[in-house]
């Protein structure tokens, strides 16, 4: 039954090998890349065949020395030249063909996942559902952490231990088959007496080689297995040192501002010291399985004549039969000693896999996410809901059943406490909340300005413009909307490049933000905590400019606010009321008034 479960387990992983490393060589590329690994496949097979012809060269090369030769010693230094030769080009272009595949299979997955984590807000909700369940029956969270380095370091150790481990095992395999009759026809048979009878052992030397890699193999899964577990978990402990080195960078000015070095010099030394932990378990893993191997490497160079030593003290041999017999048990040995030299790459590719294979299942479960989210449709000039329900990850109903209307000529506030769901009711608005149903009709023109906006690395006209391109508006255009947005300081600064959302203080940020949206004139906007970091100058005067924006252009402004200040910009609320009763359908309902 164990083995069975092994079987079992053994064939899953296949398959999710299958699923990751398929797509590629089923892609627009395939040609290319099925023309590639053949290249491949057929330059380890030239490989097998000089071996082969090697294997002949000891034997009449030695037996030359034996006989002493000359003649034919010379002749053989020529046929080694063109095996030599031969042997170089063909190492040479196949080095070469394999860098090409890797990078080209590497360049594909890289941009195959990039395209699902990217599209449909599939990294948001890899966030948002990230340690939670997605859906009351289902115990599996989706747990991925640091896709970054999925796609970044685990793609690329896929492909190239991949390719690397296959062609090794094909080379195994293909030598093996190669030199198996070889082997068995030089070592000849061997004949013993036990117990008065008299046996023999046809092809002795070749059982010799499958009894001794067999007992290896075995040996060596049993002593080097737990680098498997270890292998995944010090990736996955790496990636949180470094994620956290950039979260400290992002923040540096809250951190420095907080007094808080002290801390994330303790969180970073606690990170490191995991990563360590289980680096040194991981080396200790390691070296316990080198003491194996390289034992039973050595061994393996003198056992070939150990076994075949009493039939050439004989004479039933000559040397360059010996040295055949030892260079074809040499090859025969290798063949079946793949899994012994290759457990630490294949521990550390299963880890990969596994790390790869999980990060893909995530993102299908994000994608299927997409099916239960709420229908929105779009609407020329108003906004409405029908039987609207929005919950959080954890299933908590925060809003059952809910209608809303919004016209064109509309200013509403939307208020409630902190947690009531105002936040959330926007992203569904937008189409990107998953724990949503019902219908929404949303105006197409319409923009939103977050808390906290964010801005692209580069030139001041890209994050002014983000996510259009720049060449779209000229100066003109994005001085003037950084004038009325109170930010003329920065209208000569068009072409700098900064890292805007760390250089510019909150106020600046928001400001900025609010830029963008004077800049691309959207019918409706909604504003969540637009102006939070503004003084309340500078917030009258950008709402005012917000609303003549929007009358402009014939439509309305929804805002989520928490100062009294902002409520005169508005002619009308929404207020997000906590329902009386606790075991009402939802935490709170939506109450509509017209401002006075």
């Amino acid at each position: 039954m164990q083995l069975f479960a092994k079987f079992q387990s053994f064939n899953a992983f296949v398959k999710r090998v299958i699923k990751l490393a398929m797509p590629y060589f089923q892609s627009d590329q395939k040609w290319k890349a099925r023309g590639l690994l053949l290249a491949i496949v057929s330059l380890n097979l030239a490989t097998v065949y000089v071996a082969v012809k090697f294997n002949d060269w000891n034997g009449a090369f030695y037996d030359a020395l034996q006989a002493k030769n000359e003649t034919v010693f010379w002749q053989q230094m020529g046929v080694f030249s063109y095996l030599a030769f031969g042997g170089i080009v063909i190492a040479v272009y196949k080095f070469y063909l394999t860098q090409i595949l890797e990078m080209r299979w590497r360049k594909w997955m890289t941009s195959y996942y990039l395209q699902r984590w990217l599209s449909n807000q599939t990294f948001y909700k890899l966030e948002l559902t990230r340690f939670t369940k997605s859906d009351a029956a289902d115990t599996n969270a989706i747990n991925t952490d640091n896709p970054d380095q999925r796609i970044s370091e685990d793609v690329n150790q896929f492909t190239t231990q991949t390719i690397s481990l296959c062609m090794g095992l094909l080379n195994s395999v293909v030598t093996l088959v190669s030199f198996v009759g070889i082997l068995w026809g030089l070592s000849g048979a061997f004949s013993f007496t036990l117990g008065g009878s008299d046996y023999t052992i046809p092809g002795y030397m070749l059982w010799a080689a499958v009894i001794y890699c067999l007992v290896g193999s075995v040996l060596t899964h049993y002593i080097g297995r737990s680098q498997i577990s270890l292998n995944f978990f010090q990736q996955k402990y790496e990636a949180d040192f470094r994620h956290h080195m950039v979260r400290v960078r992002e923040y540096s000015e809250s951190i420095a501002l907080d007094k808080g070095e002290g801390v994330e010099k303790t969180q970073l030394d606690t990170r490191f010291t995991t990563v360590i932990r289980n680096y040194l378990a991981l080396i200790k893993a390691q070296k316990n399985l080198i003491w194996f191997t390289s034992f039973f490497g050595q061994a393996a160079i003198i056992f070939p004549f150990i076994v075949a030593a009493p039939r050439f003290f004989s004479g039933a041999i000559q040397l360059g039969q010996l040295m055949q017999i030892a260079s074809a048990f040499g090859k025969v040995q290798d063949s079946l000693s793949w899994f012994v030299d290759s457990y630490s790459g294949l521990a550390s590719w299963r880890a990969t896999t596994d790390r790869l294979t999980s990060f893909d299942e995530s993102m299908s479960k994000s994608e299927a996410l997409l099916s239960t989210q709420t229908s929105v449709a779009a609407s020329s000039d108003t906004l409405s809901t029908k039987n609207l329900t929005l919950s959080l990850p954890n299933g908590k109903v925060l809003l059952a059943n809910t209608a809303l209307n919004a016209q064109t000529g509309d200013a509403i506030l939307l208020s409630g406490p902190s947690g009531s769901g105002k936040s959330t009711l926007f992203r569904a608005f937008a189409g990107i909340w998953p724990f949503s149903k019902g219908q929404i009709h949303m105006p197409a023109n319409a923009m939103f300005i977050p808390q906290h906006p964010y801005f692209p690395n580069g030139t001041l006209r890209d994050a002014l413009a983000y996510p259009e391109p720049a060449t779209k508006y000229d100066d003109a255009a994005l001085k003037t909307a950084l004038t009325d947005a109170l930010l003329p300081q920065l209208a000569s600064r068009l072409d700098d490049k900064q890292a805007w959302g760390q250089m510019l203080s909150g106020g600046e940020q928001q400001r900025l933000a609010i830029a963008r949206v004077l800049l691309k004139k959207p019918q409706w906007i909604f504003a969540d905590e637009a102006t939070s970091a503004l003084d309340v100058e500078a917030e009258n005067t950008l709402y005012k400019r917000l609303l003549a924006s929007v009358l402009i252009a014939k439509g309305a402004i929804i805002s989520i606010a928490h100062r009294p200040s902002v409520a005169a910009f508005h002619n009308k609320t929404w207020t997000l009321e906590k329902s009386p009763n606790a075991d009402a359908e939802a935490a709170y309902a939506v109450a509509a008034r017209q401002q006075p």
